[in-house]
């Protein structure tokens, strides 16, 4: 029997309704406001990211070890360059496209908030 159900995930980031905003429009999902410093994004399937303001938040570094990702985020494309296309064109950032001729299958951004996640060949 599980200890827990698993809830959300939530994200650390200077302005949570810009950063709710890109992952809204990357995933297709519903920003729901509920403070001024927390947004949810609903997600198609059921999925919830929150994201709530943290004052003097410092990105992370890719690929240093030496500052912490905090988190990052995998999301499955069937069309890794139209996804690439339409990620950039939202804000992110790229930080390591080399995917070796797709062997080895994602791609690796930053969100306007500069935290890494993949766009990963689904």
């Amino acid at each position: 029997m599980p200890v827990a159900t698993y809830c959300l995930t939530a994200v650390d980031c200077p302005d949570p309704a810009a950063l709710a905003g890109f992952y809204a429009a990357l995933l297709g999902g519903e920003v729901k406001k509920l403070r001024d410093d927390w947004y949810d994004v609903y997600a198609p399937g059921g999925h919830r990211i929150a994201f709530q303001r943290a004052e003097g938040h410092q990105p992370p570094q890719w690929p240093r070890a030496d500052r912490s990702q905090q988190l990052h985020i995998d999301l499955d494309v069937t069309d890794m360059a139209a996804a690439e296309a339409e990620a950039l064109s939202l804000g992110a950032m790229p930080l390591d496209l080399e995917d070796r001729d797709g062997q080895r299958g994602f791609r690796v951004y930053a969100d306007p908030a500069g935290h890494p996640f993949c766009l990963c060949r689904a």
